[in-house]
């Protein structure tokens, strides 16, 4: 095992998996204070070529050769979520900083890995949930942070997207195992931590898929208690057979003030004023952007997608997404700062271990018809 310096005051980065990955690049390019290092890809022809379109030299289909660099000084995943942890682990092994897309894993056991390297190594880990970073997030952020919600009395949130048609291990997936981007909002906004969870199952999706997990769930529902805090909140997820336009939804409900996301992509959010008359209580409200928050090199990130192929076709993710947000070069300048050792990263490793463990144990619940499940000691701060 190698350990490093736990700051890089200007980290040479290497992204790996080019397919979302390749939205990342030309903001890392762009950061004042990092760079590209390197670029890994298993097919070599669009390795090439997205290597010749932004300027890259350094190019590897094999991923332990890269490891093996010491010209990099961490590495940006952006792989199938299978391999998540695996290359999460034998990267931190390396010596190398993590940043990598969720979800952390798909084990409470390599969820535990990751932490007890980390904490072993001083290597630093951010998992790239975007949802904490969308304009609409940071908007509800700025107003709990400055007091204008007042006493936070329930969040809830929602992730639901048609998942037909997505290849390899998507089919049958479970709700809760791909939840970060509703559970992250709930436990990022006061940056909580689950304690227990209770989650009910709804509906069946088709028989052929029942098999791919051994799960029959066409929705899933979590009641979360939150640690040391008299707050809950409620999320739930779905994947296949649920008529809904995506949407990746955070409502927040305080003493003062509650923000509710629109229903439908595109409009504004409600922002509901305590003690005004009735019909004055409701208010639309455009979300701003926050590029304010960005260097001025990345800021015009936010609007738009960075990447997109000879066809103009950005990657479904992105598209299906509303663009994540704007999230993307507030996920690369969290993870610079991060390293650098002027910012927060969140999720680091046990915020992202506590956050993934929720879909993962939700799900377990589910399973059980409910039953509390308490999340393990080591993903607490």
């Amino acid at each position: 095992m190698i350990a490093m310096s736990t700051t890089v005051d200007h980290p040479r980065v290497a992204i790996v998996g080019l397919g979302f990955g390749a939205e990342f690049i030309p903001i890392y390019q762009h950061h004042p204070n990092a760079e590209i290092s390197a670029i890994c890809q298993r097919n070599s022809g669009s390795l090439n070529e997205i290597g010749d379109q932004f300027g890259i030299e350094k190019r590897f289909t094999d991923y332990n050769e890269l490891l093996s660099d010491p010209e990099i000084d961490a590495v940006h995943i952006n792989t199938p979520i299978p391999d998540h942890a695996a290359h999460t682990l034998a990267a931190l092994r390396a010596g190398k900083h993590v940043a990598c897309t969720v979800p952390m894993a798909t084990t409470a056991e390599d969820c535990k890995a990751i932490v007890d390297l980390c904490a072993d190594t001083g290597l630093k880990y951010m998992m790239m949930e975007t949802v904490v970073y969308a304009r609409e997030f940071l908007f509800m952020k700025e107003l709990y942070d400055n007091g204008d919600l007042g006493k936070l009395q329930f969040l809830k949130a929602s992730h639901q997207q048609d998942m037909d048609g997505w290849p390899g291990y998507w089919p049958g997936l479970p709700p809760m195992h791909y939840a970060t981007h509703c559970v992250g909002p709930v436990l990022g906004l006061g940056r909580n931590e689950a304690e227990y969870v209770s989650c009910f199952p709804s509906g069946t999706i088709r028989e052929e898929m029942h098999d791919c997990y051994g799960s029959p769930f066409a929705v899933e529902t979590t009641h979360i208690k939150f640690r040391n805090s008299d707050l809950s909140a409620q999320v739930y997820r779905s994947l296949f057979d649920v008529a809904r336009q995506y949407r990746e939804s955070f409502e927040v409900y305080g003493s003062k003030q509650a923000v509710e996301w629109p229903l439908i992509e595109g409009e504004p959010l409600v922002v509901h004023t305590a003690k005004r008359p009735e019909p004055e209580i409701p208010q639309k409200v455009e979300c701003p952007d926050f590029a304010k928050l960005l260097p001025d090199e990345i800021a015009p990130f936010t609007t738009g997608g960075v990447y997109s192929n000879e066809e103009g076709a950005e990657h479904l993710s992105y598209t299906q997404g509303a663009g994540h947000g704007g999230s993307h070069p507030h996920l690369v300048h969290q993870f610079v700062e991060l390293l650098r050792g002027s910012g927060e990263g969140y999720p680091d490793a046990k915020q992202s271990a506590n956050i993934t463990l929720t879909g993962i144990l939700s799900h377990e619940s589910a399973l059980k018809g409910g039953e509390l499940i308490r999340l393990p000691d080591w993903s607490f701060s």
